[in-house]
């Protein structure tokens, strides 16, 4: 089976390229050697590894919004330190059991807890209020939340600890560019920079990205010290200390320019509110609300004069703060149905507007008292719909305007599964193949299922809905997948596969041509000889062909768009029951060519690694036993605790199954063997985008500019994605599998920005993996077993080795100019070794690519050596970030924090009647929360779980929407859209409201499921009724905090957006028969 894998494997690398091999598994810190094992074997060879965060829609883009960090939070033991916890969308009892210790305990020391929820979930029985805003309104009801923290706490009265922590810590004191309409008012533009002043106010480099406020003493135009501009400039100024840059000069930063104005002026805010919608509430109001804010002039560089306000006082204005200016849409009272009022929001969401006021006083009460000691538990439940980040940044501003975040018991708690693989740096060379050769080819998954698997063929959102009413609307054509297109060619996104030739063809024929690979490929990009292959996926050229699954069920729980990926990658039967854009008359993409009849059965090979029969093993075609965590050695860490867990193997792989370190050697090792004679040492040409953490995030500081539109050259890493020549060896596959490449003696290692040298952990590891005796390794440390394997990572991480923990620090310093080893110097000598974590789990070691601190005297807290070391958060302003000035952003109207609707996908009505069994239909707002009786869908078909459920899959209704389609608790009933349908039994419950309907997360179509009337075919899965939308300001990139990076940033897969047709069913089939059962249920209508 080895050999016939790795055949296709060499087949394909050879005759379309290795991009075109992709693999998919999901969250390396629930087994970061099984994770490493396939995604080390895909590097090595150049195949693409697939994203997992974002496509699970766990990604809170929110957070390298404003942090510049993919997601750091407490531990469940620093909720103990809190005296306020508001648990929003976050159902803690049921899918965090067994921290859910923390919550009830510290209920008796007076802490007072909040349940956000829009049904009635486990958590609100261990809260002492419970609010309950309509499913999708959570932003509206957040927002007003901010309006009375700010209006009470800042304005009308001064909290002196919040007005100096955003003043420190935040953008708030930033000023920002006023722009002039053609009807006189003005919109807020970028952020003003020191490249912007006369001789950039000294400021020699990166004066482009180094942000400017005014000092409060001298009333002068300064360049705070932290901003991204100093960050690369080697200055060693870094740091958030209250100076300026290059006069090294103490300043007060000023937050408002309400008593040092020239004049006020009329500012445009988008409003979205007043969208109308058959399902959600909406309060009318002009599109644009006219704000007045003090505004100061200020004279440029090329002696033309600007006007500017500051962020503070965007953000009170865009609140609807009244502060006596005269601002005719800014809240009198809480009573005033303005924009973010207590009573607007009480129409929006349902909750009452007295509620919103008490607890929104009371979190800020607490906060101010305590310093911080505020918490927002949040999860996937509000993650999960289109406009998320509008609902996390609106949580995360309350946070900030009661300086909770960086403090002990205080902050954003985000948790979704086990997402933080804490020995990250120690982990990611072996995972990625970095010792042998980089850089390494990942994509994003979203991007990638919604273009390969033809989704945006099916597109029914316009980017022009999408818009802001401010916006050039001309600037933005096209469709979303255009949106995606443009932005791979700008560097923004990943490509997978990359370019619509064989990467390892392009150097050979640049050498013909005489010239380098780079210069070649431009040549041709630019000529539109060569093109990326997201403009043509329906060229069999541009498939993806290889497809390794492992540690997921990706064509089954994990399978947004569900159908669209059995239809277009696999090319098997489906349940879809919409027509194309060609089908429907629609508009069609402009960079992206369309075919009438679309490619269908893409993927040549589909190889599973599971152990057991999953939905994704029943549409593969090879599935390989692997053995389970009981039967393996591996290591595990999470965000809730801040320990290394191993993973032993108590017993031996049951009969042929192998571990994933040991399937994926014996892949490499056929692979080797079958190459020769087909590849040898080949050159393949890498594009990568722009990424964060890198000098490179400082490629495109002002506008945005497309090279293929003539509005710039097209340099690479800069206004393209870089093009890099990477060195195979693909006969020594399993060489350099097996060992430990030496640019881990000649690079060193690093993340997050810095990077230290390795040598003496190198030499350790030759000495305790030995080395390997001959060949293309020689001399090299061993990495025979997943043992070696974890022995890598231990040894390489800072988190895990304290030598290397101070390395780390000292990097660091450097570039902030302050001492940091402190921090580790008294762990120098810890060394956690494999059998130390089996003898018993280790609290690692403090490490600067995290943001909290792992110490005997203050439990792990995200954010908390930001504000306690004055090191700066990676965002664009070294502060946190409020103010989105990319002009993508300001386009799309999210520069600040709206309140924006859910979507309307029009998946549901077109289907409504249509198909009619006789039994009334409604639709309903499908959500998908996680469930308890499961991890993810392993253990949700045990027989004891079956038993204690109702044997199969299930949906919660409310008692009046069941009422209304004659559904009794525990009849069958089919929910159906436009993408599939589903067949489930019916709970009807007075906990779920009107308008929804719930399936528990992760349901398999395995047992227990009949055929659906609509498709005739079984069942369908929660999947089978969504589709993937992505989101334009997502795609952002090359723009400091808004750079692409493996599940840092980047398009997600949100699905809570969604409607469904529900009826009961009329006749139960279960497809064991020969019958025509489903002729005979059709009415008379559709029968003809």
């Amino acid at each position: 089976m080895n050999e016939l894998i790795a055949a296709a494997n060499v087949a394909t690398i050879k005759e379309f390229g290795p991009d075109r091999i992709v693999g998919f598994s999901p969250i390396p810190a629930m087994s970061m050697v099984s994770y490493a094992s396939g995604a080390r074997y895909l590097s090595l060879i150049g195949g693409s590894c697939l994203s997992f965060y974002d496509w699970y829609c766990d990604l809170p883009p929110a957070s390298p919004m404003t942090w510049g960090e993919q997601t750091d939070v407490p531990e469940s033991a620093d909720w103990y330190n809190s005296s306020y916890i508001i648990a929003w969308g976050s159902n803690v009892p049921q899918t965090r059991t067994p921290d859910a210790h923390f919550f009830a305990e510290v209920r008796y020391k007076g802490t007072k807890t909040v349940a956000v929820t829009p049904d009635y979930a486990e958590i609100a029985k261990l809260c002492d209020h419970w609010l309950n805003p309509k499913q999708g309104t959570d932003s509206a009801m957040a927002m007003a939340m901010g309006h009375v923290i700010l209006n009470e706490f800042h304005v009308k009265r001064e909290a002196e600890y919040f007005r100096e922590y955003v003043r420190t810590y935040t953008d708030m004191p930033m000023l920002v560019m006023l722009d002039k309409r053609e009807d006189g008012s003005y919109v807020a533009g970028r952020m003003l920079r020191a490249s912007d002043l006369h001789n950039s106010l000294g400021e020699e480099k990166n004066a482009e990205w180094k942000t400017i406020a005014i000092d409060e003493e001298t009333g002068e135009l300064c360049a705070p010290q932290g901003s991204m501009g100093f960050r690369w400039d080697d200055s060693q100024k870094w740091n958030l200390e209250p100076r300026a840059g290059q006069d090294v000069h103490d300043i007060k930063m000023k937050l408002s320019l309400a008593d040092s104005h020239d004049e006020f002026v009329e500012v445009g805010f988008p409003y979205f509110g007043g969208l109308e919608s058959e399902h959600f509430q909406s309060v009318e109001l002009k599109d644009v609300l006219l704000h007045k804010l003090p505004a100061k002039r200020i004279q440029l560089a090329d002696g033309s004069e600007s006007l500017v306000t500051s962020v503070y006082d965007l953000m009170l204005a865009n609140y609807g703060i009244d502060r006596g200016f005269g601002d005719e849409n800014c809240a009198v009272d809480y009573d005033d149905m303005k924009a973010y009022s207590p009573a607007w929001a009480e129409k929006v969401t349902g909750v009452s507007r007295q509620n919103i006021i008490r607890i929104a006083r009371e979190f800020a009460d607490t906060a101010e008292k305590t310093h911080g000691r505020a918490m927002v538990i949040v999860g996937a439940g509000i993650n999960h719909w289109y406009h998320m980040d509008m609902t996390y940044r609106a949580i995360i501003n309350m946070l900030i305007f009661c300086g909770c975040v960086g403090q002990s018991g205080g902050g954003w708690s985000h948790y979704v599964g086990q997402e933080k693989l804490r020995p990250q740096t120690g982990w990611l060379p072996l995972a990625f193949g970095l010792d042998w050769q980089r850089p390494p080819r990942h994509m994003n998954s979203t991007s990638f299922f919604y273009n390969h698997s033809s989704q945006w063929r099916y597109e029914t959102v316009g980017t022009e809905e999408l818009l802001s009413p401010l916006a050039d609307k001309l600037a933005f054509s096209g469709s979303l997948v255009d949106m995606n297109v443009r932005a791979e060619r700008m560097g923004w996104l990943p490509s997978a596969p990359q370019l619509n030739v064989n990467p390892l063809n392009i150097a050979k024929n640049a050498q013909n041509a005489g010239m380098s690979p780079t210069d070649y490929t431009v040549k041709q990009l630019k000529e539109g000889n060569i093109r990326f292959a997201a403009e043509q996926p329906d060229d069999p050229q541009n498939f993806p062909r290889n497809l390794f699954i492992w540690r997921s069920n990706l064509l089954g729980s994990a399978g947004k768009g569900h159908e669209y990926l059995l239809k277009y990658l696999l090319g098997t039967e489906n349940g879809i029951q919409g027509k194309d854009l060609g089908q429907q008359g629609g508009v069609k993409p402009e960079e992206v060519e369309w075919q009438d009849k679309a490619a269908e059965g893409k993927v040549d090979l589909v190889v599973t690694l599971d152990f057991r029969m999953s939905s994704t093993c029943l549409f593969s075609d090879v599935i390989l036993p692997t053995a389970t965590w009981y039967e393996k050695d591996d290591m595990n860490t999470s965000d809730m605790h801040p320990f290394i867990h191993p993973l032993s193997a108590a017993v031996d792989p049951a009969w042929e199954s192998k571990s994933d370190w040991e399937i994926y050697k014996g892949i490499a090792k056929a692979f080797s063997e079958v190459s020769a004679g087909h590849l040898g040492k080949e050159t393949d040409v890498v594009t990568l985008p722009i990424q964060h953490d890198s000098a490179a995030e400082m490629a495109q500081p002002f506008d945005v500019r497309d090279w293929k539109k003539g509005q710039c050259e097209l340099i690479p890493g800069k206004t393209a994605p870089h093009i890099i020549c990477v060195e195979r060896d693909y006969p020594n596959t399993y060489a350099r599998f097996t060992s430990l490449g030496p640019l881990m003696d000649k690079l060193g290692n690093g993340g997050k920005g810095i990077s230290w040298n390795t040598q003496d952990e190198i030499d350790f590891l030759k000495k305790l993996n030995k080395t390997q005796p001959e060949g293309a390794n020689a001399g090299r440390p061993k990495i025979e077993t997943a043992i070696d394997a974890a022995e890598v990572i231990l040894t390489l991480a800072p988190e895990t080795n304290g030598q290397v923990a101070v390395k780390a620090w000292d990097a660091l310093s450097k570039v902030t100019g302050r001492d940091h080893t402190h921090l580790a110097r008294y762990k120098e000598d810890e060394k956690i070794r494999f059998r130390d974590i089996v003898a018993q789990p280790r609290k690692i070691i403090s490490s600067p690519t995290w943001s909290g601190l792992e110490d005997e005297h203050v439990s792990y807290n995200a954010c908390y050596t930001n504000v306690h070391e004055m090191i700066p958060w990676r965002t664009l302003s070294g502060r946190q970030q409020l103010y989105q000035d990319h002009e993508w952003m300001r386009a799309f109207g999210e520069s600040l924090v709206v309140y924006r609707p859910p979507i309307d996908t029009r998946a549901a009505q077109p289907l409504m009647g249509k198909k009619s069994n006789g039994f009334p239909e409604k639709a309903l707002n499908f959500l998908t929360p996680h469930q308890k009786w499961g991890i993810h869908s392993t253990y949700s078909d045990n027989l004891l779980m079956l038993t204690l459920g109702r044997g199969g899959p299930v949906v919660w209704l409310s008692e009046e929407d069941a009422r209304e389609l004659g559904v009794e608790d525990n009849d069958w009933v089919e929910a159906f859209n436009s993408n599939g349908a589903l067949t489930a039994k019916a709970i009807v419950s007075q906990r779920i409201p009107d308008g929804m309907i719930m399936m528990y997360h992760a349901q398999e179509r395995l047992i227990n499921l009949p055929g659906s009337e609509i498709t005739a075919q079984r069942g369908g899965i929660h999947n089978s009724v969504t589709r993937v939308c992505p989101k334009p300001t997502h795609m952002i990139g090359g723009y400091a905090h808004l750079a692409y990076s493996f599940n840092y940033y980047g398009t997600v897969g949100s699905n809570r957006d969604e409607f469904v047709v529900v009826r009961k069913m009329k006749q139960v089939d279960w497809l064991d028969g020969e019958g025509d059962a489903y002729q005979q249920t059709l009415s008379g209508k559709e029968k003809a």
